[in-house]
């Protein structure tokens, strides 16, 4: 990858990596830079030993291949995130150039970030880090953030819990930060690329990420997902959030 993302204040505090590919190489490239990082790394060769690793070792964040043996990526993405303890596991996928369609399906499953091949080594530490910072910054204890409530619904930054009325919501990472962001601003419209640098902290990326984490949001809060009330869209410009549609107003 020619680009380079925009990196934002110090490296996150070094955590355990789960790196997940079948290819020998790429796997000890990968783990090498990750440990220059500072990381603890762990390495996978197949979907079934990624995931026993996952359960032995609760790891900070999955670097998964799509393209496994066996149990496939995809796959091993759905059970990391139907664990007990896995809807809010950072992954971050790695891909091949023409898998459009598994990349879209990685995200819809909850993946919080990719990495096209070929990657540079560097470009995927850069984008792990990215998303270890945020997910250090948003866990229980981190900020002491009072509860955000729109109408029914009511997120708690530092428990990382979100409900509409007496139902939980299972939110993953980026759809928390997301939904939170909207609610802190209702009324405003925001184009993908803006909730892209404002959300997920980059400068570029392929705006499909926004567009299939808005439909996953809406999924999840909106009676009526094909017809959204709540997070709507303004077409030729971007999404807004519309607390009327909750019934009580704005964030508070």
């Amino acid at each position: 990858m020619n680009e380079s993302p925009a990196t934002a204040g110090a490296p996150p505090r070094p955590g355990r990596i789960l790196v997940i590919d079948d290819d020998p190489t790429v796997a000890e490239v990968v783990a090498g830079y990750l440990t220059r990082a500072g990381h603890q790394v762990d390495l996978a060769a197949d979907g079934t030993q990624g995931l026993a690793l996952a359960r032995a070792h609760r790891p900070s964040l999955v670097v998964l291949d799509l393209m496994l043996p066996g149990i496939d990526g995809l796959e091993v993405l759905r059970r990391l995130r139907a664990a007990e303890d896995g809807a809010d596991l950072p992954v971050v996928l790695l891909t091949a150039k023409g898998d459009e369609a598994d990349r879209i399906l990685g995200l819809e499953l909850g993946a919080d970030d990719y990495v096209t091949k070929p990657f540079s080594p560097r470009e995927l530490v850069l984008r792990v880090q990215s998303v270890l910072r945020r997910a250090r910054a948003a866990a229980p204890g981190a900020a002491p953030g009072a509860p955000l409530r729109s109408g029914d619904i009511t997120l708690d930054p530092q428990a990382r819990r979100a409900s509409r009325g007496e139902a939980e919501l299972s939110l993953t990472l980026r759809e928390f930060d997301l939904l939170a962001f909207l609610i802190r601003h209702p009324g405003a419209v925001f184009s993908r690329q803006e909730l892209m640098q404002r959300v997920w902290g980059w400068d570029f990326g392929d705006l499909s990420t926004v567009t299939v984490h808005i439909r996953r949001l809406r999924e999840k809060v909106e009676d009526d997902p094909g017809a959204p009330a709540l997070i709507t869209t303004v077409w030729g410009v971007g999404y807004r959030y519309d607390p009327a549609a909750t019934g009580q107003g704005g964030a508070r």
